[in-house]
């Protein structure tokens, strides 16, 4: 549709004010600050199946070995079960929604233009295969709040996939769609991840279908506050394979060609780093989604931190703490009317174990109480002051925002 002079004028002054954003969740969607001339480096794609040798052939390059690299090989197990997923949304016309203030109708007047009172937005993402039978696996910031679902796969074929559940806390989301007999994915391993391992990422970044970027583990079990994401419950796993906007949803492999991550595009700001969700997590969530429509998280109720010569000055001063530690997991706060508060803990105790097993450092503890089950009672073991404590606290439920 044609804008008016006076449409345009509006049009530009909310672009101006930040109201005119493009792609929904553009915080995971649309990359900061970044030219094409930048990106050019990031991606290389992927070549049509029919010029990648079948390693069942046998094919031999000109120097006598075999054309595949254990990058390739792991491509061609996987690539077919990794889908594109488009969604789009209705949502408010910023226009329409602009020209409701009295003042800006009494200042433009009436326009001989009918405005549409929504608009449609759409987002692209990946997501692989999980059962033969249609079940898919995706980030949930992709197909959340959306009106339709269309999942292509890497053959072609175009199906109207259906959301059976969307897990916000850990970003993680499940679609249908009515097919059989599809290429799935298999999934490894990722509690033993070590730096320095090959990683390799699949998906669909900046609209470039397959395609395949390849790098190494950088770091295990980044918290989501270091993250930059707090209100998510995940242990990241960090990656420099490029991941970009495009790829979120799309599997992380090992050298294998097992999944051992969900990809994600949660820093937009990110150069040179990625994240994904560690695969324990996501298929956990994924199968509660599948057969309980949603997923339900422990939850404890206390703000903890890992503590530093700096950070235990900073608590002491803050709160009236008496931390003698200079290194540990300390409990900042405990939540009113929380597991953890009723269990006893209280702010500057220092986390030792959880059911036995020592911690260090947050992340340990938030991944220990993560991978158990509402309603287990946890011991933790605790610092109060120099004299060991070991307390049981029985796990409730991550409270729902409203």
């Amino acid at each position: 549709m044609n804008l008016s002079l006076k449409q345009l004028v509006i049009y530009l002054s909310l672009l101006a004010m930040g109201g005119g954003a493009g792609l929904y969740g553009s915080r995971y969607l649309l990359p900061y600050n970044r030219s094409f001339q930048q990106l050019r480096n990031v991606t290389v794609a992927l070549p049509p199946e029919s010029v990648v040798p079948n390693p069942v052939s046998g094919v031999m390059g000109a120097d006598g070995g075999d054309n595949l690299n254990f990058i390739a090989t792991a491509v061609q197990k996987v690539g077919p079960a990794v889908v594109r997923i488009n969604a789009t949304r209705k949502v408010a016309n910023p226009i329409s929604e602009a020209l409701k203030n009295p003042l800006l109708r009494r200042f433009f007047g009436e326009d001989e233009q009918p405005i549409p009172q929504e608009r449609i937005e759409r987002g692209t993402g990946s997501g692989f295969i999980l059962s033969e039978n249609g079940e898919l696996l995706t980030n949930a910031h992709v197909v959340a709040d959306t009106d339709t679902v269309q999942v292509t796969l890497k053959d072609g074929r175009t199906f109207e996939g259906k959301v059976v559940g969307v897990d916000a806390i850990t970003d993680v989301a499940v679609v249908k769609i009515p097919e059989n007999k599809l290429p799935t994915v298999k999934l490894g391993n990722s509690q033993n991840l070590i730096p320095g391992q090959w990683a390799i990422a699949i998906g669909n970044p900046l609209g470039l279908d397959n395609t395949v970027t390849i790098g190494i583990i950088s770091a295990t079990d980044r918290t989501s506050a270091q993250v930059g994401v707090p209100d998510k419950r995940v242990s990241f796993i960090q990656t420099d394979a490029a991941i970009n906007p495009g790829n979120s949803g799309g599997p992380l492999l090992n050298a294998q060609g097992e999944v051992i991550g969900v990809n994600t595009a949660i820093r937009a700001d990110a150069q040179g780093l990625g994240f994904a969700i560690p695969i324990e997590t996501a298929a956990r969530i994924a199968n509660e989604l599948f057969t309980k429509g949603r997923a339900e998280h422990p939850f404890l109720g206390i703000e903890m931190t890992d503590l530093s010569p700096n950070k235990k000055r900073e608590l002491n001063q803050e709160k009236n703490l008496n931390i003698q530690q200079e290194t540990g997991v300390v409990i900042k706060g405990v939540m009113d009317d929380s597991p953890a508060k009723e269990a006893g803990l209280l702010p500057g105790d220092i986390i030792q174990k959880i059911n036995g097993r020592p911690v260090n450092i947050a992340a340990q503890v938030q991944k220990l109480v993560e991978s158990s089950t509402v309603g287990d009672i946890l011991a933790i073991e605790v610092n109060r002051s120099g004299k060991i404590q070991t307390l049981k606290v029985q796990s409730g439920t991550y409270p729902q925002k409203k």
